[in-house]
Parts: C-alpha cells; structure tokens; sequence
C-alpha cells in the first residue's frame, strides 16, 4: 500500500499493487477477493485464483482490481481458445473451464432466488453435500427446492446464429468490422470469433472488400457521418439459409450490384450446405446506439430466412427476436413445454412471444393460445409461422405486453382467464402492472423463462407473495464462454 494516511475504506487506495486470492466470482463472471472484509472485483480472475493485482478504483465498501499477474492458478483455469478473449468484449468466461461455468450458472440462478425472490431454494451441488438452504439467506422452515440439473451445451463454441458486426476504421485509416472491447466502442481487428458461426469470417471480409473497391464509408459514431454502421449476419443453422444485412445511415449504398454479385458468388462448401438466401438494407439515420432501425429494404432474395426447432418452421426478419443459440432453444423450449403440463384443454397466453417460438410449441397441446409481442414484424413473422405450419389454434396481438394484457382484462369486464400463462420477458423482466392482471387472470400455472436471474427472482417474489408458489428451477446455458444464463420456473396456485 502507499505510504501516507489511512485509505477511507480502511484497506486499500487506488493503485495499491496486492497479493490477492479469489475466493469467488461476481454476477458478470468476474473475480471476487476479499480482504479484511473489504471486497475487491478482478475482471478476467476465478475463483481459487490467487494473484498480483492493482486498485483501479476503492470506494468505501468495495473497489475494482486489474489482473496483473497469476501467481496460482486455479485448478479450474483453461487457456483462452480466442487470442483476443481479454479485450474482447464478446466472452468473459473463456478463461474457465466449462463444468466450472455451469456450476457457476447454477450458483447464480440460485442465489438469485434465495437473496432477491425470498425462495428455499439449493443447486443439485449444494444437496448432494447436504447444505439444504444453500447459503442460509433464506431461514425459514420451509422444504428447500433442488434445481435440477442445468442444461449444459455439448460443444460451447461456434454456436451462434446471429452476429452484429460494427464497422469502422483503424488508426492507419484502414476498414475494419469485428467486436467492441468490454465496455467500450473500440473494435477489437479480430473477426475469428470462437462462439460465432464460421461463415461470419468470409461474409465480413466480402463486405469490407465491396467497401474498399466502392468507396463506401463506415460510420463515425462520434461525428454521425459515413454510411456502413453494422454487418447484420443471420444462420439458419438447420436449413443452411443465411441473411446478410448491412445497417446503414442512409437510404442506399453504391453500387448494390456489385455487392449482391460479390455476396452470392461466395464458396461456402468448406464449411457445409449453406446458402446466402436473403441480402437487406436496414436504415438508421438516427443519432443512437441502438444498431438497428425500423425500416428494411431488399436487395437480394427474400427479406426474411427460416429455420427449425424441433419439427416446426420460423421465418426469420432482421428485426425478429429468434434465439441466438437453435441446440439449446429445443432444450429450452422442451423445458418450458413440460412445465406448462398441457392435456389440450387449456387456454394459454404466451407474453413478450416474439416470432411464436414458444407459442407454436405450446399450440400443438393447448386448446388456445393467445401471444402478446411489441414487435409489429415479428407478430407478422408469427402469424406468418402458424400458417407455414398449419397451426390454427394460435391469436398473436401487436403491442407491449404490459398494455395489452391488461387491456383486454377491463374489456372483458374482469372475467379474461388464462389456465397457463408463459413469460419471457427481455432482461428488465416483468413489468407490475402485467403481474398483477397475470394473478387476477388466475392461472392454474406460471412458466417464467428468464435470461435475468435478478429480474426472475424479483418477479418470483411478487408472484409468490400473490398466492403462487415456486414449484420447479432448471438453468439452460445458452450463451457458453459468457456470463449471462437462461432459467425456466414453474408457478403454481399455492393451497387455500
């Protein structure tokens, strides 16, 4: 520590250089080293680490550290497969080995329930050591929840079916298109990536050839000028279809041709049958973050591509919310399917339904289902799903869920039932008023699929407080080598 008076926090001050072993890992996946009480983040650290590291910032009661050196690893460490995993901001978990990340998932998920949600509730880890309420946050009497076993992937990498490449320059002017490092707007010129799908790689460098050979300009997001803000790739793993789409900040780009030629004369054979079905413009001129705009326009073949789960068809637009990870969604989805425990009686509204992924499997054994989804495209996608299948059972509503659902309960004048509601809301989860018509719509069971274990535990929470217990727990891992996880639940009426 440097010399001079006592740190506030009574430990450390920033670039104190320390000795520090990592005892576990914070909600993004980062380490966690505690010192004298005082606990310490370290990006890139896991747990049974021990290492050098600098304060980069102390605040009174917990600061933030830099991997400096590895003095011990952990006997969960692996190499990184990616050269570039550090600065990335794609991967934050390449670093440990895959049976730790699932353990890790299922901690989170767990503790989640129990610190957020109020829930008695252990992973299969915990109850196989006989620790019945995991890290006594919850005390009461009640039976402990096991987890069952989380969905884990059989190959982690090279999984994804959509990427969002920005585009940009370097510092020798040269164009470049690959992945921001964490927490920045700074492109990592790296486009091997180890979780994306391998025909990205030859797609980019097609584009940035057009660019070159055209003289088409990549966006300044600091000035708002140029033109190329985003390459947009789309795989249908299971049809071999694949979209490309470039965001642009404007209505055109030169010389189209040129690019839908140079695109659909690729050789892709060396990595399987696939085949370039769908070439887009989507237009935003806005001064924003957000990467995509409303309006798409065709360059090239269809304006949407399909793909399967299990044995049902979707149409996919470049504004569709399908999910990134197709192995895992069938798990998923299965998972999901189950809990509802339909008999083809039941009526079942589908909230935040997207293009019907969840919808059309439920309607195979509901007697109805109703789906909400703010996503005007995507309920056309999903009304253009149900035709392609010939299911007729389903009605999908344009609008927020939060809006709709209890709309339709005051003009049914309070009477509106559902016997199983499904909730797969975005990360910021449910919104309260939508809750509270779920509960005055009495279903018999709740399905939450969550990619939030926070938010799912904070909905848990008010659902349980509202005469529904927590019945069943199941994490899927649909995002490998990353922090995030999925989580099923199952809720039902608890006994009068």
């Amino acid at each position: 520590m440097a010399k001079g008076k006592k740190p506030e926090n009574g430990v450390c001050q920033k670039n104190d250089i320390l000795t520090l072993e990592i005892v576990d890992m914070g909600n993004e996946g980062e380490g966690v080293a505690r010192i004298e009480g005082y606990t310490l983040f370290v990006k890139d650290a896991i747990t049974g680490d021990v290492i050098r590291g600098k304060v980069m910032k102390a605040r009174k009661h917990f600061g933030y550290a830099k991997l400096l050196e590895i003095l011990k690893p952990s006997p969960c460490r692996v190499e990184p497969a990616c050269p570039v995993a550090r600065q990335c901001g794609g991967c934050q978990l390449q670093h440990c080995s895959y049976e730790k990340q699932l353990e890790w998932k299922e901690e989170k998920i767990a503790n989640c329930l129990r610190r957020i949600g109020g829930q008695a509730v252990v992973t299969p880890l915990e109850a196989a050591a006989g620790n019945g309420l995991g890290d006594g946050s919850v005390s009461d009497d009640r039976k402990p929840i096991v987890m069952e076993p989380i969905m884990g992937m059989n190959q982690p990498f090279h999984y994804r079916n959509k990427a969002q490449f920005p585009v940009g320059v370097n510092g020798e002017g040269k164009l470049v298109a690959s992945f921001y490092a964490g927490r920045t707007h700074q492109i990592v010129e790296h486009r091997d990536c180890m979780i994306q799908h391998p025909c990205n790689q030859i797609l980019v460098d097609a584009v940035l050839e057009y660019m070159e050979a055209c003289g088409v300009s990549a966006y300044d997001e600091a000035a708002h000028r140029g033109l190329v803000r985003h390459i947009l790739i789309r795989v249908g793993v299971h049809t071999g279809e694949i979209m490309l789409c470039l965001v642009i900040n404007g209505k055109s780009i030169p010389q189209e041709r040129e690019l839908v030629d140079k695109i659909l004369s690729l050789d892709l054979s060396q990595i399987g049958k696939l085949r370039v079905s769908s070439i887009c413009l989507n237009h935003n001129t806005e001064k924003t973050n957000a990467i995509l705009g409303r309006e798409v326009s065709v360059l090239s073949g269809r304006g949407y591509i399909e793909d399967c789960i299990g044995d049902i068809t979707y149409r996919i637009s470049p504004l569709s919310f399908y999910q990134v990870n197709p192995g895992q969604t069938k798990k998923l989805y299965d998972t999901a399917l189950e809990y509802a425990g339909l008999t083809g009686n039941e009526v079942v509204w589908d909230l935040y339904c997207g293009i019907g992924t969840i919808s059309l499997f439920l309607a195979r054994r509901a007697k109805k289902v109703c789906g909400v989804e703010i996503v005007s495209q995507a309920v056309e996608d999903g009304i253009e799903n149900a035709r392609l299948n010939g299911i007729e059972n389903v009605e999908f509503f344009a609008g927020a869920a939060e809006d709709v659902v209890p709309a339709k309960y005051h003009e049914s004048g309070g009477t509106l039932r559902a016997d199983v509601v499904v909730l797969d809301p975005p990360r910021k989860g449910c919104d309260e008023a939508l809750l509270e018509t779920v509960v005055r719509m009495e279903p018999e069971r709740i399905v939450y699929v969550s990619c939030d274990p926070a938010t799912l535990a904070r909905d848990v929470k008010y659902l349980g407080e509202n005469g529904y217990e927590l019945r069943r727990v199941r994490g899927c891992d649909m995002f490998g080598m990353g922090y995030h996880v999925e989580c099923v639940v199952l809720m039902s009426r608890g006994e009068k």
